[in-house]
């Protein structure tokens, strides 16, 4: 009996690049699809957080006679060589930022790392510059202490001090009053801040005047994640004129104070 050797025939050049090229192809069809998905999971983790951020905010104020968590303490107020900051001790004077400090920690599982509740997903450790002495990750979210405790927050407390420390309760329309939101502030690299500035300042002298820093972040592919005083979560969509930063998608959700300061125009 005659056995024909049998051979098989390996793909030619042609073909093979056939083959790359509809890959390609394919692959340039999902990665839309799949940086969408990515973005898409960011901004939920994102809300997520900040609704963690949001329930330990609450319960604080239920444990200090409703007030408001304040922004910052100093060293002579807290007892700490350093600035103790809602998210922990800032390491201005030890170099060491101290997650445990921090006015939140009792009422959270997490802690301050990379990932951690305190981060945005869409803006991890690396992709900003931390402020202050310790280089070492902090958190990218703001908090509206220029509001809900005047007297205790930084940088504003000479020209806003006056004004009262809130009370939960005494919020007028807690749906609407932005309490965390996604927080930056313009570099190369751009900085973390922990305080969440509106797009208006006021000085007792002039009254209220633009402000040129707001520290709001337009993230998420032009949006951005808020939690208010009803404890709840949203995405803002940014309007251009919001933005002093455009090329950052740094600016403030809206033109005037109303989301951050209800009750501005009586001041």
């Amino acid at each position: 009996m005659n056995w024909q050797k049998q051979t098989s025939r390996g793909f030619s050049l042609l073909e093979l690049l056939v083959v790359i090229a509809i890959t390609a192809i394919l692959v340039g069809l999902l990665a839309p699809a799949l940086s969408g998905v990515r973005q898409a999971a960011q901004s939920v983790a994102c809300l997520s957080n900040q609704r963690q951020l949001g329930v330990a905010w609450s319960v604080y104020a239920d444990d200090f006679a409703s007030f408001a968590m304040p922004v910052a303490a100093s060293g002579s107020t807290s007892g700490s060589e350093d600035t103790i900051f809602w998210f922990g001790g800032a390491g201005d004077m030890t170099g060491i930022v101290d997650a445990d400090q921090g006015f939140l920690a009792p009422y959270l599982q997490d802690t301050l790392h990379e990932r951690s509740v305190y981060e945005c997903p869409a803006q991890p450790w690396g992709s900003y510059s931390p402020q202050g002495l310790p280089r070492s990750v902090t958190t990218t979210y703001g908090y509206n202490g220029y509001y809900l405790s005047p007297s205790q927050t930084p940088g504003w407390n000479a020209q806003i001090g006056q004004r009262p420390w809130r009370r939960v309760w005494e919020i007028p329309a807690p749906a609407e009053l932005i309490v965390f939101a996604d927080s930056l502030l313009a570099g190369d690299p751009p900085r973390n801040s922990a305080l969440l500035d509106p797009p208006m300042l006021y000085n007792q002298w002039n009254g209220w005047q633009e402000n040129p820093f707001p520290t709001t972040s337009f993230r998420h592919k032009g949006a951005v994640a808020v939690l208010t005083g009803d404890v709840s979560g949203s995405m803002v969509q940014v309007e251009l004129e919001w933005l002093t930063e455009p090329d950052q998608q740094i600016g403030s959700v809206g033109l005037t104070p109303d989301r951050y300061v209800p009750d501005w125009r009586d001041w």
